[in-house]
């Protein structure tokens, strides 16, 4: 279990030392890997012992036992690191790997973390899609379940406004826009009709 939580720790972090990446080349790269500080370096690999006794790099082969390699180097950026366990001078077993970009040390994910980070968030992605589904999910003893949705819920309530009359709800420039009303016609004056003579009086008959 220890072992387990050691190696999440070491995926999650990473190193660096400044004075290093400047002059770092494949000819000592592996000699920077190796600095004290590092936490992916293991003390007690093969390269500690050939760097102890001042013997070459050549010598791993004839040793067995934990050992870093440079597996890959694209200068200036990119330099891989593989970290193996010797069984014979023909025979090694990978442990892990270790990419160097711009001086930074991290270490690479094995096969099972990938999967296993891959099938968490999944997983989560699926148990939120479930829980938002259930919040929408609503049950009567009278009616059983069914679905309620927010939507509808605002479509309950836009039904139930009362509705605009067509004249109020006719937007303000339809009506600024109308065609004035022309004014109606002036009425022509009265006319002037000339006095007749009152009428003559006749003298009665008597």
């Amino acid at each position: 279990m220890a072992s387990v939580e050691l190696r999440d720790n070491l995926l999650g972090i990473s190193w660096v030392d400044s004075g290093w990446v400047p002059i770092l080349n494949p000819s000592n790269v592996l000699d920077y890997f190796s600095e004290r500080s590092n936490p992916f370096y293991d003390r007690t690999c093969n390269n500690e012992v050939v760097k102890m006794q001042r013997l070459t790099l050549d010598h791993l082969n004839q040793m067995v036992g934990v050992e870093y390699i440079l597996l890959h180097a694209q200068e200036p950026i990119l330099y891989i690191i593989r970290k193996q366990q010797r069984q014979s001078p023909t025979q090694v077993i990978p442990l892990a790997d270790y990419y160097i970009i711009a001086g930074v040390v991290y270490q690479a994910p094995d096969l099972g973390s990938v999967i296993s980070s891959r099938v968490l968030s999944a997983v989560h992605g699926v148990q939120s899609a479930f829980d938002e589904a259930m919040s929408f999910c609503r049950y009567h003893p009278s009616k059983g379940y069914w679905w309620q949705f927010k939507d509808q819920e605002e479509r309950v309530e836009v039904k139930k406004e009362p509705e605009v009359p067509v004249e109020t709800a006719k937007p303000q420039e339809e009506r600024d826009t109308k065609p004035p009303v022309p004014p109606a016609p002036p009425r022509p004056p009265p006319q002037n009709t000339p006095n007749k003579p009152p009428p003559e009086k006749r003298p009665r008959l008597q």
